[in-house]
């Protein structure tokens, strides 16, 4: 998990995972009346932090960024895509995609169609314009539940209970030439890093040195029963 945090520290949009920690109680069956059990923590599961990037202007027109909570949303191969990430391109067709080709959805359903190579603007309630004319409203959505987003590869996520929708973002303005970057900070993961991988070398030399003890112990009794 550390380890995907720190690959994805410059990927626009990512949002870093963390661990749930609870008490694992171990009893052993040797255990006398009045001894207390040992207890150590173990991961329970990993969780999603949602806070929000630093915004980096970029100056390129189809390139936007969410200032507050919600996603974009566009239309993947399986459903609703959701994402922080507005590095977006226009496909073959001139429809506003992702960069992996999947159409932004607009407010009200459908696409956002360009008709011309003329500029592109977008103002902060997402209504994207052509030449003066309205293309339509890239829809902004959020979840008042986010643990119901699972994540679908390093920048999209999807909701796993079809029977809660997503509201539309409101306190949330569209920010035209800017990318979110990544919220992970590289030298907290590098440091928790490294951390874990000394954890693990000095675990694995105790697993080690008692088998060496265990080793010893056997010789010793079998050169003595000899």
């Amino acid at each position: 998990m550390l380890a995907n945090n720190l690959a994805n520290a410059s990927t626009g949009g990512y949002k870093l995972d963390r661990e749930f920690y609870s008490l694992f109680t171990v009893a052993n069956d040797s255990m006398e009346a009045g001894d207390t059990p040992t207890r150590l923590p173990v991961v329970q599961k990993q969780w999603t932090d949602f806070s929000q990037g630093t915004l980096q202007p970029t100056g390129g027109p189809l390139d936007l960024a969410l200032s507050g909570k919600g996603f974009f949303q566009a239309t993947g191969p399986s459903g609703p895509l959701y994402t922080r990430n507005g590095s977006f391109v226009l496909n073959q067709t001139g429809v506003l995609s992702t960069a992996e080709g999947y159409p932004v959805t607009a407010t009200g359903g459908g696409n956002i169609q360009t008709q011309s190579s003329a500029p592109i603007t977008v103002s902060q309630d997402g209504t994207v314009e052509q030449g003066g004319q309205t293309l339509g409203q890239i829809q902004v959505v959020n979840f008042q539940d986010t643990t119901m987003l699972d994540k679908v590869g390093t920048g999209y996520f999807t909701n796993h209970n079809p029977t809660v929708s997503p509201t539309p973002a409101t306190d949330t303005t569209v920010q035209q030439g800017k990318i979110e970057g990544s919220n992970v900070a590289p030298a907290e993961s590098a440091v928790r890093l490294v951390g874990l991988m000394r954890q693990y070398e000095m675990l694995q030399k105790a697993i080690t040195l008692t088998t060496d003890m265990n080793k010893k112990a056997l010789d010793d009794v079998a050169r003595v029963a000899g």
